[in-house]
């Protein structure tokens, strides 16, 4: 072997450089591509994720203005129903009421005939009270009663003091006259009675002079 063979070869410009570009990492044309695509991708997948959101969002607007709109509907026809059944009841308490009295009418509708060709007053007296009798008890039937009238005291619930007598057969407050009677329905008032009501009777202020006495003569 030769000195010169046992020498070792310095490197050269040229093997420094190539040693370094094998260092590198080396980016192909088709990984660039490959970047590019991905990146694409995940925007679209994010700009899709936004507007299924979007979308999410619209469909519970529309499902809630729906289930609003039929909520409405059917509170609309709740109170159409309401209100009928109302006007229902109530034609019905009247027929059954009407229904009630019409043997009332009947009966003074006779009373009148019978006045025309009646002789004796006393008769179509009785025949009225019948008729008064009749209507009481429908009157009961139905949950009306008089509102307590003479000798009873003055209510101011259930009294209206049409009128004041000054009187000392009867205590202050007692209603001596009655002018138009009034009805409970039930609890409820449904007219008041119209009554007079006993005051106590003024005293007489005035004194009998008494006479002077006689002077000696």
């Amino acid at each position: 072997m030769t000195e010169n063979e046992g020498e070792k070869l310095a490197p050269t410009d040229e093997d420094e450089a190539i040693e370094e570009t094998d260092d590198e990492d080396v980016v192909f044309p088709e990984d660039e591509v490959a970047t590019g695509a991905t990146g694409a991708a995940e925007a679209r997948e994010a700009d899709s994720e936004e507007l299924s959101d979007v979308e999410k969002a619209r469909k519970e607007r529309d499902r809630m203005r729906e289930q609003l709109l039929r909520i409405a509907a059917d509170f609309d026809n709740f109170r159409k129903r309401s209100r009928k059944e109302v006007e229902e009841v109530r034609r019905r308490a009247i027929e059954d009421t009407l229904r009630e009295v019409l043997p009332v009418v009947d009966n003074l509708e006779r009373a009148v005939d019978a006045m025309s060709e009646a002789s004796d007053v006393t008769a179509v007296a009785d025949g009225v009270r019948m008729v008064l009798r009749g209507f009481d008890e429908i009157a009961g039937r139905l949950g009306l009663q008089r509102v307590p009238g003479v000798g009873n005291q003055f209510d101011p619930t259930c009294h209206d003091a049409m009128q004041q007598e000054a009187t000392d057969e009867h205590a202050p407050g007692t209603i001596v006259a009655e002018v138009v009677p009034g009805y409970l329905l039930g609890e409820r008032l449904l007219r008041p009675a119209m009554v007079v009501v006993a005051v106590p009777a003024p005293k007489d202020g005035s004194q009998e002079e008494s006479s002077a006495p006689e002077g000696d003569e």
